[in-house]
């Protein structure tokens, strides 16, 4: 890749991090807050998805630094970059999966978004991304009671 195109989706990527980092933390506050008739399921569901993107967080954050980038780091760096509003602990637990859906959409969306101009590699993470947020999003979806 030619370094002006390093650059953008380093900064394409850059994006993806915060949002991923945003809907992790919502994710997990999910967990904790999540009450109702449905509590243990979805507190498992919500476990099983926040560590799977805990896990996706370092290799997207790899990526740009080997892409010759800085990875954003920091509250404040994320909050610059990421679309994901943060998520209210008094929420239903149908209303914490309908906002879930629709920011794990925004995630497919920012992936995508970073796609253009990777390389086989980057292209590679980023597909990865769209199919585990896709998947996040559908079983979300069919817990709406």
């Amino acid at each position: 890749m030619a370094d002006k195109s390093q650059k953008k989706v380093a900064a394409g990527l850059a994006k993806l991090l915060a949002d991923t980092y945003a809907v992790y933390l919502k994710t997990h506050g999910y967990h904790w807050n999540v009450r109702g008739p449905n509590f243990g399921s979805l507190h498992a569901l919500f476990m099983t998805q926040y560590t799977e993107m805990w896990a996706s967080i370092d290799l997207i954050a790899e990526r740009i630094r080997a892409l010759g980038e800085y990875a954003p780091q920091g509250y404040g760096a994320f909050a610059d970059l990421s679309h994901i509003k943060d998520g209210d602990p008094k929420s239903s637990a149908n209303d914490m999966l309908k906002e879930l859906v629709a920011d794990h959409a925004t995630l497919v969306e920012t992936a995508k978004a970073s796609r253009e101009g990777a390389d086989d590699v980057t292209a590679s993470l980023i597909d990865a991304r769209v199919e585990a947020h896709e998947k996040h999003a559908w079983m979300l979806r069919v817990s709406i009671g």
